[in-house]
């Protein structure tokens, strides 16, 4: 009898037959609690079934329950269970194509000619349920790609035999539970009992890989948990997600808008919207001011040539818009600010004595995104960055980086965002650069990150076609993570644009070029900050600081002099003059956020202040104009942390 070895990472190895199951290897292996929580494994760094059979010297490490890859293998089966399910129901006519899990959950894209609606979700989950219970096991069967083609045929399953006709590889391996089979590569749970706390969450149309030429499949989406309290608490959390969507409070609080005839995914900013987004901006430049930078203005269009010097051509083209033609040249719009900067650098002969030379720019840039993909703000087709690009010398480098992080950090956190994962991502496939240079600028990016006390994980592959990248995506009030920051090292544009400066032995030197976005975008980040906030933005950059009401129009006269004097002091404030009743003006003022409720009566106008109302009901004691305006400035300066 042919033996092998199996052990644990920290185990002495186990002597057992050659094909020995990896549940039955387990069985020798782990304690009954651990087994009784294992539901799949690495084997020899290669994730598969419990029934996978050994055949060489192997190293285990089970995959269990409380990890993120079993909640991932819980995800994938429960996929196949929810198509098991609609084929039941539904049909042979309804034809799957793939269910992956994602974050969060699972889906599957079905074709079928009538629509799916949430009704029918009760009967899908009742018929999961059912198959769950029945414990069916996940088989997998390698078999040959050709023997798989004709077998899908004949189920006249045309996504799946488009899959496999692209396959490189002479076998494939199918999974089925029950009498439902899949193309699937796995793995998989043991079987389907373990499925038991799951929810079905929507339906969505999505083009066949993708691709808006092909078929229009509809895809439902579900999502589940091992812990019954678990999936609450996420049910919970996306009830709170939908009533914090950028988009519904976007346009009950009046900050922005779209309209087909102007184009999706393009912004339109109503006044309270652009007075938020100035705000932030005021913000943003002035801190930039203090840290070094000064700001550039640069064009939304430039020839095509320009494109084709920085490599956005060979690199970026499906992202950017076709050509147009301007005196017989051909003009792009902008996807990047980073060549007008580098114009700018150029446009005069630079010495080591001015570096580091901080450049900052709020610039509008546009890029194709498909109109599937158009989500509010948080994906558009123009957008404003708050770009940067620093040109520094080679000894510079670890410190302005690490100068970035600090700033980046120190803005985040003034606008509550202090918990957040950092990524680090190394060299794509597809590049450009020497290898020295791609190691200088990780190793840099790396120090920085050690040398500021930060965990981060590397994200293999990637960086952008010209540099390594740092990635810093921040996690709002719901733990959602939101993909803002990045920052990136770039020693390709200096050479494309042949970028110098006269170093302290006379002779051309070439500089490095960092580019850096802290926000990432101002749509984006507005998105995010409204879902943060739930539209309640803190006081010093709300859009509406206080909202004056009278009780009767005989003190009209007196809230427009508190409104004009006020509005003169810099608080920002409106004035609800309506014929209406003060309860409706106050549910109103709440509903709309407001931070502030200035109600008058007779007894204001005739003692000259206010009565300060609190969004939570509470009222303030009486007080002055002046005594009001003083009480917003110094919020707003402890706000801003002046």
């Amino acid at each position: 009898m042919v033996t092998i070895a199996v052990k644990l990472q920290a185990g002495e190895p186990l002597s057992v037959p050659q094909a020995t199951s990896v549940k039955e290897a387990f069985e020798q292996l782990l304690s009954g609690k651990q087994r009784r929580k294992t539901i799949a494994a690495y084997a020899n760094d290669i994730v598969v079934d419990l029934g996978a059979k050994l055949t060489d010297d192997t190293t285990l490490v089970p995959v269990q329950t409380d990890s993120d890859k079993g909640l991932e293998i819980l995800r994938h089966s429960t996929a196949h269970v929810m198509a098991h399910a609609v084929r039941d129901l539904f049909g042979d006519d309804v034809k799957v194509a793939i269910g992956p899990a994602i974050e969060n959950g699972f889906y599957y894209d079905f074709l079928r000619d009538e629509p799916f609606s949430p009704d029918d979700f009760e009967k899908i989950e009742q018929r999961m349920a059912e198959i769950a219970s029945a414990a069916h096991p996940f088989v997998r069967t390698e078999m040959a790609r050709s023997d798989a083609i004709e077998r899908f045929k004949k189920q006249g399953e045309k996504y799946k035999v488009e899959l496999l006709e692209e396959f490189e590889e002479d076998t494939v391996s199918i999974y089925q539970q029950g009498d439902f089979i899949d193309l699937c590569r796995g793995p998989h749970l043991p079987d389907t009992s373990i499925i038991k706390e799951f929810k079905l969450l929507r339906v969505a149309g999505a083009y066949w890989r993708g691709d808006e030429n092909n078929d229009v499949l509809q895809r439902i989406y579900g999502t589940v948990f091992f812990d019954k309290k678990v999936l609450k608490k996420h049910l919970n959390d996306l009830e709170e997600a939908k009533k914090r969507d950028h988009r519904r409070l976007g346009k009950e609080l009046q900050l922005f808008t779209t309209q087909d005839q102007i184009g999706p995914g393009l912004i339109l900013w109503q006044p309270k919207g652009a007075q938020l987004r100035r705000l932030i901006e005021d913000y943003w430049k002035d801190e930039h001011y203090r840290h070094g930078y000064e700001l550039l203005y640069t064009p939304h269009i430039a020839r095509q040539d320009l494109w084709k010097t920085s490599g956005h051509l060979d690199f970026y083209s499906e992202n950017m818009y076709a050509p147009m033609e301007i005196d017989k040249v051909k003009y792009q719009l902008k996807p990047m600010n980073c060549p007008f900067h580098i114009g700018v650098y150029n446009s005069n002969k630079r010495s080591y004595r001015e570096f580091p030379i901080r450049w900052a720019e709020l610039g509008t840039v546009y890029r194709y995104e498909r109109a599937g993909a158009l989500h509010g703000l948080l994906r558009v087709r123009g957008f404003t960055q708050d770009d940067a690009h620093i040109f520094c010398r080679q000894d510079q480098l670890d410190e302005e980086i690490y100068n970035i992080i600090d700033l980046n950090l120190h803005i985040l956190k003034r606008f509550g965002f202090s918990d957040y994962d950092i990524y680090l991502s190394t060299r794509p496939e597809k590049s450009v650069g020497t290898d020295s240079n791609w190691e200088q600028s990780t190793e840099a990016l790396k120090k920085a990150l050690e040398k500021k006390g930060l965990s981060y994980a590397i994200d293999p592959g990637e960086g952008v076609f010209y540099g390594p990248k740092i990635d810093i995506k921040i996690k709002d009030q719901l733990g959602r993570s939101w993909q803002c920051s990045t920052i990136q090292v770039d020693f390709n544009l200096p050479e494309r644009f042949d970028v110098k400066y006269t170093g302290s032995d006379n002779n051309d030197h070439r500089p490095i070029m960092i580019h850096r976005a802290l926000m990432g975008s101002l749509e984006r980040f507005v998105g995010v900050l409204i879902e943060h906030y739930a539209g309640v933005f803190p006081l010093w950059f709300a859009p509406t600081q206080a909202r004056i009401m009278n009780i009767t129009d005989d003190q009209a006269e007196y809230c427009q002099k508190v409104y004009n004097k006020l509005r003169k002091s810099g608080v920002r404030v409106e004035k609800d003059l309506r014929n209406e009743k003060l309860n409706y003006k106050i549910r109103e003022a709440q509903m709309e956020k407001i931070h502030y409720m200035l109600i008058i009566g007779e007894k204001e106008k005739e003692s000259s202040t206010v009565t300060v109302r609190l969004r939570d009901g509470k009222n303030l004691p009486p007080m002055s104009i002046d005594e009001f305006a003083a009480k917003i400035k110094e919020e707003v300066r402890e706000g801003r942390g002046i």
